[in-house]
């Protein structure tokens, strides 16, 4: 768990340093608001297609082999970035990116779920996505600082050479997790269109049944099609609006992601006590306000505050959601969930990048962020109502698994 830990802080070490700047090289290179939307959108969809299949491949294969193929795409795709003479090719790049996500990401998440009891279970996600949110905390900063004294490419090429040495370590865990599973005589069914079928109509039939899955999904499909419209425009939005440098940009998504990793053990405790929609709602209601207030600043102070709000409602949210998702769903489902879950947003948020930048171009700045204000206040009830586990009685209890054990 501890070197799963290491290479996965170094690897989002080196994304942050150039992802919370990627709009702004986007604009380097030549690429108007207009063209940073639709750059976001066509990016978007690589990830659709590859979502459930790396969420299904962890099922079947192993969590830390899934990450390991996933992280010899992430090193071609700095290999594109690093060598990209125009905008229009860092597409590529972000298709070889968004492969590595889709296989890193629901076997983080599976991962992590294995390592607890359903009664820790936020407590276990806070703990760990608590240690894990150092990159945000580091991250920015130092791609701020690069960006402003070096430029562009140097500082790309300093993250490039912290994700290589991440997937090193992630090579060495797989190859040390297959010989494990040789020594113990562990045997897994290979993977197969029938086995993905099964896994698919398994999900198909939670989705469709009306229940706490049902919720989620719809309740996050808008959601994320809200905040997906100023996402990738913050950025410029800070730059071109507020005045701020990418120094101080860096600096402000370091606050929000210090915030984050301080509240987020006892978040995770709020969210084994209370439940885990007390913490959905309050964050979402908590990430609002940093909305109003990052709309209307003009200033790095305020702009702080909008942070620090975000980074308190990351807090909030994140436990309780992978929580929640977690104890919904069968535990040979989990990879699978993860990656559907994933998919099913980017579909129905896939054309928001693009509308976000002609609310942009057309009524002005900040359209984008308010839209997401008026969608999360009125979901706020929903998710109250409907983002309710079954009583413990009901389902069943979950034994620890050991570290060793989890890709079994």
């Amino acid at each position: 768990m501890q070197v799963f830990l290491v290479a996965m802080i170094l690897a989002n070490i080196a994304g942050e340093m150039h992802w919370s700047f990627f709009p702004l090289y986007l604009q380097s290179l030549g690429a108007d608001v207009g063209k940073i939307g639709l750059f976001f959108t066509l990016s978007a969809l690589v990830p659709l297609a590859l979502q459930i299949l790396g969420g299904w491949l962890s099922d079947s294969i192993g969590r830390l082999q899934a990450i390991a193929l996933g992280s010899l795409a992430g090193v071609l795709g700095y290999v594109v970035i690093l060598t990209a003479p125009s905008w229009q090719w860092l597409l590529l790049a972000v298709a070889a990116s968004s492969l590595c996500s889709s296989f890193v990401g629901p076997s983080f998440q599976a991962f992590i779920a294995e390592q607890s009891t359903e009664q820790t279970r936020g407590r276990v996600y806070g703990v760990v996505e608590g240690i894990y949110t150092v990159v945000g905390v580091v991250g920015p900063p130092i791609g701020g600082y690069l960006v402003e004294h070096f430029g562009f490419r140097p500082m790309l090429t300093v993250a490039a050479a912290l994700y290589l040495t991440a997937t090193v370590i992630r090579l060495a865990m797989a190859r040390g997790a297959r010989q494990s599973e040789a020594s113990a005589n562990v045997s897994r069914e290979k993977p197969s269109l029938k086995s993905l079928r099964g896994n698919l109509s398994a999900m198909a039939g939670l989705i469709l049944a009306g229940g706490l899955i049902t919720w989620i999904m719809l309740a996050d499909g808008v959601r994320d099609t809200a905040f997906t419209l100023g996402r990738q425009l913050e950025p410029v939005y800070m730059q071109d609006v507020g005045g701020l440098s990418t120094s101080q940009i860096g600096w402000l998504v370091s606050i929000a992601s210090f915030t984050t990793m301080v509240l987020m053990m006892p978040a995770g405790w709020l969210s084994d006590k209370k439940g885990e929609r007390v913490g959905i709602v309050a964050g979402f209601f908590v990430v609002a306000a940093g909305l109003l207030v990052f709309v209307n600043s003009r200033a790095f102070a305020g702009f702080a505050v909008a942070w620090g709000l975000y980074g308190l409602g990351d807090a909030l949210i994140r436990p309780a959601y992978s929580a929640l998702i977690s104890k919904a769903v069968p535990e040979k489902l989990r990879g699978t969930a993860f990656g559907l879950f994933s998919t099913s947003l980017g579909i129905v948020s896939l054309p928001a990048p693009y509308i976000g930048a002609l609310l942009w171009q057309q009524f002005g700045p900040a359209v984008p962020f308010y839209v997401p204000v008026v969608a999360l206040l009125a979901l706020l009830p929903v998710m109250w109502v409907k983002f309710k586990l079954p009583a413990a009685s009901s389902r069943s209890r979950e034994a620890p698994v050991a570290a060793e054990a989890a890709v079994n």
